[in-house]
Order: C-alpha cells, then sequence, then structure tokens
C-alpha cells in the first residue's frame, strides 16, 4: 500500500460515510423542515445538501476530474424550497458517486500537481481534503439539525470492530 492509496481509500470512505448518513437525516424529515431556517441569515439543510454537491463537483469532479466548471455558488443557499427530498438525496448521492470515481482513479503526479480551483492555488491533496473536511463540517450541521428537528437519536455512532 502507498501513502496516496491510503489518502484515496480513507477519502473515498469518509465520503460514502457523510452521504449516506445525509440521506438517513433527510429521510427522517418532511420537505418543510428540510427547507425550514431557523434565522434568515441561516442556512437551510436543502442548502447545505446543494452547497456540498457545488463543493464536490467544483474541488474534485471539475477541478481534479477535469470535467467543466459550472457551479453557481449563490443558487445553493438562494432557494427556499422547490427540490424535493428525492431530488436532494439523488443529486449528494450521484455527485459524489462522480467525485469517488474521480478518487479512484488519481495517481501520484494527479495529488501533487497544482491546480486552480476556485481562484485559489491547490494541490490535488488539498483539494481532496479540502472536499472531505468541508463534507464533515456539513453533515454535522445537517445530523445537528436533524435531531433538533426532530427530538430523535439518529443511532449513527460508528459501530465498534469486534475483538479478535
Amino acid at each position: 500500500m502507498t501513502v496516496e492509496s491510503l489518502l484515496l481509500t480513507a477519502a473515498v470512505s469518509k465520503l460514502r460515510l457523510f452521504t449516506d448518513r445525509i440521506v438517513i437525516c433527510v429521510g427522517k424529515l418532511t420537505d418543510d423542515q428540510i427547507w425550514a431556517r431557523g434565522q434568515e441569515n441561516e442556512n437551510a439543510i436543502g442548502n447545505l445538501i446543494l452547497h456540498l454537491a457545488g463543493n464536490a463537483r467544483q474541488w474534485i469532479v471539475s477541478g481534479l476530474g477535469g470535467v467543466p466548471d459550472t457551479r453557481e455558488r449563490d443558487l445553493e443557499f438562494a432557494l427556499e424550497g422547490g427540490v424535493s427530498r428525492e431530488e436532494l438525496t439523488g443529486k449528494i448521492r450521484s455527485t459524489v458517486a462522480e467525485a469517488t470515481a474521480v478518487l479512484e482513479g488519481l495517481t501520484l503526479e494527479q495529488l501533487t500537481r497544482m491546480y486552480r480551483i476556485q481562484n485559489r492555488d491547490a494541490s490535488g491533496v488539498d483539494a481532496v481534503m479540502n472536499v472531505v473536511e468541508h463534507f464533515a463540517q456539513h453533515t454535522g450541521q445537517i445530523i445537528y439539525a436533524t435531531k433538533f428537528l426532530t427530538g430523535e437519536d439518529l443511532g449513527l455512532t460508528i459501530p465498534k470492530k469486534p475483538k479478535a
């Protein structure tokens, strides 16, 4: 095993785990709850999901994978509804599938190369870490908001490995 293969395997695993947790949360909410904002300056869960999809597409699918960048970041936050639970979960799942396909094919040269993404210079490693960290942050917000809105223990702890 190489360091780059370990990094990419871990990144893919985390993105899939975070996506599964987001889908579980969305499945427990009504469309009104998905788009609820406590204050005008807060983001609804729906906005966070669109934002995560936009970020992963821009940094991984476009930035590292070479697909044209068509992101409209401001729109991710401007919407106040109109996108259903099914559309949101489909979008995050398909985007993460595209991003993980790119990640699984990256080489050491691509990870160490410099890219221009979101008007910033970043190495391939920086781009991977940016997306994983970003997913972790907003997945935590989505979990917290879901617990607040439902009052439920979501049971999202990481299962312990059995002792050998």
